[in-house]
């Protein structure tokens, strides 16, 4: 089966999260993908476990991409850049919105050397505005967003950044959706387009919550998801807890606990307490399987990453796979997401050792030379990191 995006070129010079996530993406659904990277590499390849000097969180956001390495600011290499952009799709970055331009490589220009370039900007921000340059990761737009403010309120905590970097993943995925409309628009007007992305508008986009908190309606959604303490390890529930009171009393035999005159304060405090013991009856996890079942009851183990590959559904579906770690032997890596009745995805290749495929990439993007490639290495355009 072919890959849907089988033929796109894409240039991804995006680093840690916001881009590389759509750029992997893009990868996996099978477009030419090459990272561009600079000579002082992606700061992620500082972060998780390193073999054969691929970090893990580098490995997971740039898993089957080709790598060049380029030093934007090196005579020349502006001039290697607009080659590459003649013959490419697709462009991601997520620079501060001035910085693209200051290299020289802004879309203005980019879209002169080629008008069906599609370049998607990705920042904290947005292009313009009064905070268009402020630097922004994921954590100060959770913050900006009222995420970290919600969690903390709901959950009775500190203020506390969640664990994971929410912001980024979502302007990634909405500049994904923006890339392929534009691709599906180009085909009509044969005209690309630059698209700006900001985080923290993908982020109050795709927040379910924010509209009870936006017109003062919190009161009228319903309760929170609650986890329960059992013998065989915590579980979350996915109802209403006074709907689950009454499903327990009427189908489970649980006995009332309110009485007449109790305050709803005590009343709620006694009927959790309730819940909260029933749920500790269950010795085995067949006969807790059977209540949820009995109960028709949305519920799930509440897992540890650690063990998220013995999910049943995540070793089925093969979600997380192991790939070649160029060290004689493999590592996990989330698979794609993307099921295609008539068509493949997924993961395509090993990570890339900083500037890699130099040759390869111009070579096949450019039909440079060996001797062409030495040149730009030689004045400082290229780079190239030893595997080991």
């Amino acid at each position: 089966m072919d890959y849907p995006l089988e033929g796109l070129k894409v240039l991804d010079f995006s680093r840690v999260l916001a881009g590389p996530f759509a750029g992997r993406m893009l990868c996996d659904l099978g477009a030419d993908v090459v990272k561009v990277e600079p000579p002082d590499g992606d700061v992620t390849r500082l972060w998780g476990r390193v073999i054969a000097n691929v970090p893990g969180y580098f490995h997971q956001q740039n898993v089957g991409k080709r790598n060049i390495s380029i030093d934007l600011r090196a005579p020349g290499a502006t001039d290697l850049v607009g080659e590459l952009v003649a013959r490419a799709d697709i462009l991601i970055e997520n620079y501060r919105p001035d910085v693209m331009g200051r290299l020289g490589i802004g879309y203005e220009a980019l879209s002169r050397i080629n008008p069906r370039l599609i370049q998607l900007s990705i920042s904290g921000f947005g292009q313009n505005g009064p905070e268009s340059r402020r630097p922004a990761y994921a954590p100060v737009v959770h913050a900006e967003a009222g995420l970290i403010h919600r969690a903390a309120r709901r959950g009775s905590t500190p203020f506390l950044d969640l664990p994971l970097s929410v912001a980024d993943t979502n302007a990634s995925l909405h500049g994904l959706v923006a890339l392929l409309a534009a691709v599906i628009m180009r085909a009509r007007t044969g005209r690309g387009q630059h698209i700006d992305i900001a985080m923290i508008d993908a982020t109050i986009a795709t927040d379910d919550q924010l509209q009870f908190e936006m017109e003062s309606s919190e009161d009228s959604g319903p309760l929170r998801n609650e986890v329960w303490k059992t013998p065989i390890g915590p579980i979350l529930v996915s109802t209403d807890v006074r709907h689950l009171w009454k499903l327990l009393t009427r189908r489970c035999g649980v006995p009332e606990v309110a009485t007449e005159g109790m305050s709803l304060e005590e009343k709620i405090a006694k009927r959790h307490a309730a819940i909260t013991a029933f749920f500790m009856t269950f010795d085995t996890r067949e006969a807790l399987i059977a209540t949820m079942d009995k109960l028709n009851l949305a519920w799930g183990d509440v897992r540890a990453g650690t063990h998220v590959r013995d999910q049943p559904t995540l070793k089925a579906r093969r979600s997380i796979v192991d790939v070649d770690d160029r060290d004689g032997g493999t590592r996990p890596t989330t698979q794609s997401p993307y099921r295609f009745s008539a068509a493949s995805s997924g993961v395509r290749g090993v990570t890339a050792h900083r500037g890699e495929h130099n040759a390869q990439v111009l070579a096949d993007w450019l039909a440079k030379s060996d001797e062409d490639v030495a040149a730009l290495l030689g004045a400082g355009v290229l780079s190239r990191a030893e595997p080991h």
